[in-house]
């Protein structure tokens, strides 16, 4: 869902189902399948790059990150 968009009745109806723990277990894999793509992205636009420049660079992504 895109951040302009409403959620439906039935997203609602299930988030409102599922406990605290669930939803905070979906938002930790989410982060992580984030942070896998990006790191994915950022070897594929730098390919000459080492893999503790991709990781320093990916923390500083993540630390500095937007809603």
């Amino acid at each position: 869902m895109l951040a302009d968009e409403q959620a439906t009745p039935e997203q609602v109806a299930a988030l409102r189902e599922m406990t605290g723990m669930r939803r905070m277990q979906l938002a930790e894999q989410l982060y992580w399948f984030a942070r896998k793509m990006k790191k994915a992205g950022l070897q594929a636009q730098h390919i000459d790059w080492t893999e503790e420049q991709i990781n320093c660079e990916l923390v500083r992504i993540f630390l500095h990150a937007r809603t």
